[in-house]
């Protein structure tokens, strides 16, 4: 892996919330932007970029469902996840006053997210394609009075300033990114470290096949913390499902758990073993 190129692609422009998290999460490697999902991932799988941080799913939007239909077309391994909380920054021109900000653009979710700050302060929403891109065009077509909801990197990267952060009505809003690699890294069991590891399958045609395929998770004491099913064909026909369950497949449990699936499932992908992020050992953020 350290002969591919030292650049972790995403999506989005430079500034989006994704381009934040490759900082914070990969400091030493270059942050590519990509156009589309798609084009990120391409470029791991060809050998142009080490990693990839895709979105998985948000604690306020939900999953982001494109992720789910592309995955089962690659080849690509999950080597790593990282959590992003979402911290929406009210930006503007430098040496701007809040007083003077009466419109404000943003991606419509960034801008519902801060609706009652901007209807405490009367500021009148304007929908964006993304936030680092209203972000961007503010920077480049500069105009008094209007302002962008982005991230605190987008204001470091296009010369805007601060007026506030934490600008959304509700804390916690959190972002779920998987790395993804071209290789697969299983990484050793260790007895001091929790694991993660997703699956995606899809069910036999026979009666109570998910509970069936399911079941030796729950008889075998692993715990299953995410189940996501979506239409893997366009028949509309054939379900197919994501899990991702705490454990590591060199154990005696999940071995077993995992030939249970592979009796009732068809079509079982390993998609990656990978450490627990910090961020589910937070106190107050454990996430079972």
């Amino acid at each position: 892996m350290t002969d591919l190129p030292a650049i972790i692609a995403y999506q989005g422009v430079p500034g989006a919330y994704s381009h934040l998290s490759c900082r914070k999460a990969f400091p030493e490697l270059q942050a590519q932007a990509c156009h589309t999902f798609a084009d990120a991932m391409f470029m791991v799988d060809s050998g142009k970029a080490r990693f990839a941080m895709i979105p998985l799913e948000n604690s306020t939007a939900g999953r982001v469902e494109e992720i789910y239909r592309l995955m089962p077309k690659t080849k690509l391994h999950i080597v790593g996840e990282h959590f992003e909380p979402v911290n929406h920054c009210l930006l503007a021109l430098k040496g701007s006053d809040i007083a003077q900000i009466k419109t404000v653009a943003s991606h419509p979710q960034a801008l519902a997210q801060c609706y009652d700050n901007l209807n405490d302060l009367s500021i009148s929403p304007i929908a964006s394609l993304d936030t680092a891109g209203a972000a961007a065009e503010l920077s480049e077509n500069p105009v008094q009075g209007h302002g962008a909801i982005a991230s605190s990197l987008a204001a470091e990267l296009y010369d805007l300033e601060i007026l506030r952060e934490n600008f959304q009505d509700k804390s916690g809003n959190t972002t779920r990114f998987m790395i993804l690699a071209r290789d697969s890294h299983m990484p050793e069991l260790r007895t001091d470290t929790r694991f993660m590891t997703s699956i995606m399958f899809t069910v036999r045609n026979m009666p109570a096949a998910l509970y069936k395929a399911l079941g030796g998770f729950s008889t075998n004491g692993v715990n299953m913390l995410k189940l996501e099913s979506y239409m893997a064909s366009d028949t509309m026909r054939v379900s197919s499902f994501h899990l991702d369950v705490e454990g590591h497949p060199a154990q005696k449990s999940m071995k077993y758990a995992l030939q249970e699936l592979d009796f009732f499932a068809k079509d079982v992908r390993i998609m990656g073993t990978y450490p627990w992020h910090p961020f589910r050992l937070q106190d107050d953020q454990i996430i079972e």
